[in-house]
């Protein structure tokens, strides 16, 4: 189990590595393009590489047939949801910030983990928890006029793509990594063509809100530069998603889970270097509350009988 446990943490760490890049890509064009038409093409490019996937996990595609696929489908569409806010709050807030929220996940995770799965929630991880949820405070800084609405949509994201996770967790016994990332990507595409034909047989492109309007904008033929940029997030996505999904099937999600932090050692670098963002002061502390949170939950005698268990 301790070495299952390292290498879920190993897979978690580098799957949000890879991750981090395909945030700024799709921060790059969420002025331009549309969300729906961004994860249109994304899917679209992973789809091959995940069926890839499959074949070499199983020499076979009879696992996509699985006599699992109600329960995958419902965790795929919380994952649509999950993913869909959080490239939402792209346009409307610094990168540094939508992901510092978004860390907010193994929090979720810890008030999650003990009705859904049965695990351990002791008090350290109760004061971790508070750590991290001061840290929120801190980030959205209420009652000093700046709050932005879409930093709630990071938040949301955040708590679904825990629901996601801890089913993944249920369903590592049964069902591969590659089969439940397959399965992602397929709601995803589905998902995001549904949405764009409402809203164009709506006849809405803009609703007053980066947030919004990301969502809703109509397609448009993206430049060869932005077409391989957007063509670039589906092989990102295909080994990120794997790696993520993977992560969650082999090790606990209360110990694992606390690792997603290491995306705060991305977010402000790729800010910086590519939109010339500077945290604000208020990002900064948040953050490091949310990452003091998580860390707390790892510490002590019972977290690491959690991590050998």
């Amino acid at each position: 189990m301790q070495n299952r446990t390292a290498f879920g943490v190993a897979m978690l760490c580098l799957g949000v590595l890879v991750f981090s890049l395909q945030d700024a890509v799709i921060k790059s064009v969420s002025g331009s393009y549309a969300l729906t038409e961004v994860v249109s093409i994304r899917c679209l490019i992973s789809a091959p590489i995940l069926i890839a996937f499959v074949w070499w996990e199983h020499r076979s595609l009879k696992p996509l047939f699985s006599p699992n696929a109600r329960s995958l489908a419902v965790r795929s569409a919380i994952m649509l949801l999950a993913y869909t806010s959080y490239y939402m709050a792209f346009p409307a807030l610094p990168l540094a910030d939508a992901v510092a929220l978004y860390f907010t996940v193994p929090l979720f995770m810890l008030a999650l983990a003990a009705p859904l799965l049965g695990e351990i929630i002791t008090p350290r991880k109760i004061l971790a928890a508070l750590i991290g949820f001061a840290g929120v405070l801190v980030m959205l800084r209420p009652g000093l006029g700046v709050f932005e609405p879409a930093a709630l949509l990071s938040l949301f994201s955040a708590a679904t793509y825990a629901l996601s996770m801890l089913m993944a967790r249920r369903l590592g016994d049964k069902e591969t990594a590659s089969v439940m990332a397959s399965y992602q990507n397929g709601v995803y595409l589905i998902g995001a063509l549904i949405i764009a034909a409402i809203t164009h047989l709506i006849g809405v492109e803009e609703l007053g809100h980066p947030s919004l309007d990301f969502l809703v904008r109509s397609w448009s033929w993206p430049t060869l530069a932005d077409f391989l940029a957007i063509a670039s997030c589906g092989v990102i996505a295909a080994i990120g998603v794997t790696l993520l999904t993977q992560a969650y099937r082999v090790a606990k999600a209360s110990i694992v889970g606390s690792f997603e932090y290491t995306g705060m050692l991305w977010a402000p670098l790729w800010g910086f270097l590519f939109f010339g963002e500077i945290p604000y002061l208020t990002t900064l502390v948040g953050a490091l509350l949310i990452i003091g949170g998580g860390l707390i939950a790892l510490l002590g005698r019972e977290a690491r009988a959690e991590a050998s268990a």
